[in-house]
């Protein structure tokens, strides 16, 4: 009988057990596969959605608003193989029908009662992950095994043939016909900002924390009634926020009209949040479309094509940033004028017209708006919604911290509010307009787009509009700024190390605060080759190659690996590694997240898939349909 093909997976996380899915959905009763997945931490969680950790930390999507199936929306090559949402599991666990499901006391509590609309904890998504992985192993066919190793890899070699051998931190090896590399977001070796600042606090007796995921930040150098100051506004600032609040014995109640009131245990510090906007990401959007269906109206089919066959190379702000500024502003108006006619002096096609006729930015577009819209709050401006206090000044530090609560307390109006269900079609828009991008050849950007306006600009953007925090959050934040524990320094805060500790200033607003501690609340950027994993340095910098790009007014690296659209890891003189693989955030494909929305075509599924079929192939092995 012929030996089974070896595959080992770097990583064992969601994207490494969701390629690992797309590549059992191909195998038959003729295929032998020999699968090893290493990571250290738990299969289908792994680190950053693994359960040993606060219970307070939650998802920023929906239970409804979370899958790792394909389903028949996506266009991909390999099977469809359906299966439950997260809402749709927990509607599986209440009624009993999922056997060998074990939730936590905890995550039982949450799972019985958590509605379509909720957001779970990264516990209770890590049983669902942990599920998911267990039922893809348990549908392998009878010629494929599965097996698990709690370890790291430390580095991958070649041997004597044409596969590789997999050295394990242990000292073990794997033999391996393909490697795998599935690694999701990892620690930094220390930037030379950061590394500069950790320098000089030290050196005065200061406490500075430097980006890190925030669950696994040291934060006990962060005394109780310290004054610490807190860059980002992100959600890595949320849950720092969460940690050292609630996590030090806080809590939330409401009082009898319904306000949210927080109760302090004595042990938190006064938090100073600061950031380039000044605000926190716009808040989740809870409220659903009542008017007509979404489409998009500017980046259609027809233009990204055109897009992507262009002559000269395309350049973000000036070739696609109008067209979705435009597409958010249709999103908009298009569910206020069709969703609530009452409330608009105009019809949807005679202000569709309008919209036609002008750009995003023109000031006779902000008069039609304001001539056909009675109510301010009605009206989408998206430089003001991308920054509202641009051009804002400040009487002083009280000033600027009642105005972003302010807003605060505004943004949760306008996107969980059915009468605001626009702000859902803002939404849509702009996840129409993420995916419409997506279809572009990424070599049809010039070098600016690729190196900043994209993975900074319009990432951060989207994120801001997208990927913000469950609306209780913000609701949490104006109660912990009610109650003295959060102050907020408002836009464009500068921090300077002086022999008096940490000082926050602005141009905007008089002042300045001094604090004893600083923390920078944000992810440490995806880069391969200044990772801490050894493996994935060592594919960075040895087997492959770091994406380069270059023209008249940029040369530079991206810190990613480069890889081909179907996950074969790229040499520097452009040769594919025909046994490596890659997928993930550290890669030159475009970054997509592992898990996703239903019945969107996803993006991650659609390039999971892709590499599970050349890895297919590469392996040789038989595969359904095949034989």
């Amino acid at each position: 009988m012929t030996a089974p093909a070896r595959l080992v997976f770097v990583g064992a996380g969601p994207r490494a057990v969701m390629l690992l899915e797309r590549v059992l959905a191909r195998a038959d009763e003729h295929t032998r596969l020999d699968v090893a997945l290493i990571d250290p931490h738990p299969p289908g969680a792994g680190r950053i959605w693994r359960h040993a950790q606060s219970p307070l930390l939650k998802l920023n999507s929906m239970t409804r608003d979370v899958t790792v199936f394909t389903d028949d929306s996506c266009t991909i090559d390999g099977p469809v193989r359906p299966g439950p949402a997260l809402d749709e599991w927990l509607a599986l666990w209440r009624a009993g029908l999922l056997d060998g499901v074990e939730l936590d006391e905890l995550s039982a509590v949450e799972a019985a009662s958590l509605a379509p609309d909720g957001f779970p904890t990264r516990r209770l998504h890590s049983h669902y992950l942990d599920w998911f992985f267990r039922r893809t192993v348990a549908g392998a066919p009878d010629g494929v095994t599965v097996r698990v190793i709690t370890d790291t890899v430390r580095s991958v070699r070649p041997d004597a043939g044409s596969g590789h051998v997999v050295v394990l931190e242990s000292g073990g090896e794997l033999a391996a016909d393909a490697v795998a590399y599935c690694i999701g977001h990892t620690e930094s070796e220390i930037d030379p900002a950061s590394a500069d600042l950790l320098l000089r606090s030290r050196e005065r007796g200061l406490v500075y924390v430097p980006p890190a995921y925030t669950a696994d930040a040291d934060l006990s150098a962060i005394d109780a009634g310290a004054d610490v100051l807190v860059r980002g506004m992100g959600l890595a600032a949320v849950d720092l926020v969460v940690l050292l609040t609630q996590g030090r014995g806080g809590r939330f109640e409401r009082d009898a009209h319904g306000a949210l009131r927080y109760l302090a245990s004595g042990s938190e510090p006064r938090l100073h949040l600061g950031s380039r906007r000044g605000v926190p990401y716009r808040s989740k959007v809870t409220s659903t479309l009542q008017g007509d269906p979404p489409r998009r109206d500017v980046l259609t089919a027809e233009v990204i094509a055109a897009l992507a066959v262009s002559d000269e190379p395309l350049d973000f702000e000036r070739d696609v940033w109008p067209s979705i500024a435009k597409e958010l502003l249709y999103g908009h108006y298009r569910e206020l004028f069709t969703g609530h006619p009452d409330r608009v002096g105009a019809s949807w096609s005679d202000f569709r017209g309008t919209l036609d006729e002008l750009a995003w930015d023109d000031p006779r577009l902000f008069d039609a708006i304001a001539g056909a819209v009675p109510d301010p709050l009605d009206r989408f401006d998206v430089a003001g919604f991308d920054r509202p206090f641009a051009d804002a000044s400040f009487v002083d530090g009280d000033d600027a911290h009642e105005r972003v609560r302010t807003h605060i307390a505004q943004d949760l109006r306008l996107r969980t509010t059915q009468e605001h269900s626009p702000a859902q079609g803002v939404f849509i828009a702009g996840l129409l307009s993420f995916l419409a991008l997506a279809e572009i050849p990424k070599e049809r950007w010039n070098a600016r787009s690729r190196a900043h306006t994209l993975p900074v600009r319009w990432h951060t953007f989207f994120s801001y509009l997208a990927s913000g925090p469950p609306p209780h959050r913000l609701e949490e934040l104006i109660a912990l700024a009610d109650a003295g524990v959060v102050d907020f320094l408002g836009p464009d805060v500068e921090i300077a190390v002086e022999e008096r500790g940490f000082v926050a200033s602005s141009a905007r607003t008089p002042g300045e605060t001094i604090a004893g501690a600083l923390i920078d609340a944000w992810l440490p950027a995806s880069n391969a080759a200044r990772s801490t994993n050894h493996a994935l340095r060592e594919l960075a910098t040895v087997h492959g190659s770091e994406l380069r790009i270059a023209d008249a007014e940029y040369e530079g690296s991206l810190g990613r690996v480069r890889v081909t659209d179907d996950g074969r890891v790229l040499s520097g003189d452009d040769v594919e590694h025909g046994a490596l693989f890659a997928i993930g955030p550290f890669t030159s494909q475009t970054e997509a997240g592992a898990f996703t929305r239903p019945a969107t075509d996803s993006l991650s599924l659609r390039q999971t898939d892709r590499v599970a079929g050349a890895i297919v192939l590469r392996l040789g092995v038989p595969v359904a349909g095949s034989v």
